[in-house]
């Protein structure tokens, strides 16, 4: 992925499938026997420290280390949104990044309290899960049925890794429906704080924004959305039963199953404005189906 705004004026993070370093090909045969050659793409560790303390390994296609460093620290709430950032330093040689703060940090205790996550690379969270979300008030905001349906159509016709590979999952920040950062890791959790760590980077506000996902309305991704501070929270995909219990606590629009003209409200139905005409809205077509086309959740 690189930052741009070449080709899509909206976007200014947007995927570069053709990147060589996130793609592999590799041999094998189909469903008739036949040779093929396919596109996979490719996971690499990175470590990443706070200060002096080693914090966590991440599997990641690691095209912005930077982003995902400061953003899985802002989601564990080990960096704080006030928090002055010194040093954001990647060894790529080494495959570390180490994010250097003016403030004295040790997590010790909070680490040995893991939490494993729905996340489908496997995100872990540490400490409390709770204690991120206890005190936030999300702002007020609105979701126009006409900006809701014009993100997906754009979301699913950009050109994508998803699209090139598979196996990959996107998450996308919006305003009023247009895109501004479209992020793609192996899990949707390091997408997500791909999106936090560039947001917090560039101090980029939150009350106005939306954030797409291609993965499940989980708890996880509800408690990382209410982090970041953003009050609306879409996906294709479906839900969970505490993920929806947590968005209502806190206020949450939670949009799941958002494919063509369908879509469903399970929390904060109050911001949603029906001002799209639906006889003018096209169904999705097969060929720009991603994750959870059809039925499927």
């Amino acid at each position: 992925m690189h930052e741009t705004t070449a080709g899509n004026q909206s976007l200014t993070i947007m995927p570069r499938p053709e990147d060589p370093r996130l793609t592999e090909r590799v041999a094998g045969i189909d469903h008739t026997g036949q040779p093929i050659e396919v596109n996979v793409p490719v996971e690499r560790a990175l470590t990443l420290y706070l200060n002096a303390q080693e914090i966590v390994t991440m599997m990641t296609i690691n095209d912005y280390p930077e982003y995902l460093a400061l953003g899985y620290l802002l989601n564990q709430n080990m960096l704080k949104p006030d928090d002055v950032v010194t040093g954001v330093d990647y060894d790529e040689d080494i495959e570390t990044v180490v994010v250097r703060t003016e403030r004295n940090t040790n997590y010790e205790q909070k680490l040995k309290k893991k939490t494993l996550t729905s996340g489908c690379a496997q995100g872990t969270a540490f400490g409390d899960l709770m204690e991120a979300i206890d005190h936030i008030v999300l702002p007020e905001a609105e979701l126009r049925t006409s900006w809701l349906y014009g993100m997906t159509r754009t979301i699913n016709t950009t050109p994508s890794l998803y699209l090139e590979a598979g196996a990959i999952h996107g998450c996308v920040l919006c305003v009023k429906g247009e895109p501004v950062c479209y992020m793609e890791d192996v899990g949707r959790h390091n997408a997500v704080d791909k999106i936090a760590g560039w947001m917090f980077r560039h101090g980029v506000d939150a009350g106005d924004k939306i954030l797409y996902t291609t993965g499940r309305l989980t708890s996880e991704m509800t408690i990382k959305t209410v982090r970041m501070g953003i009050p609306i929270l879409v996906s294709r995909s479906g839900f969970t039963a505490w993920g929806v219990a947590l968005a209502r606590q806190v206020g949450l629009t939670l949009v799941g199953r958002a494919r063509g003209k369908r879509f469903t409200v399970l929390s904060g139905q109050e911001r949603l404005v029906y001002d799209q005409d639906l006889a003018a809205v096209e169904e999705e077509s097969p060929r720009h189906q991603r994750k959870a086309a059809g039925n499927a959740d």
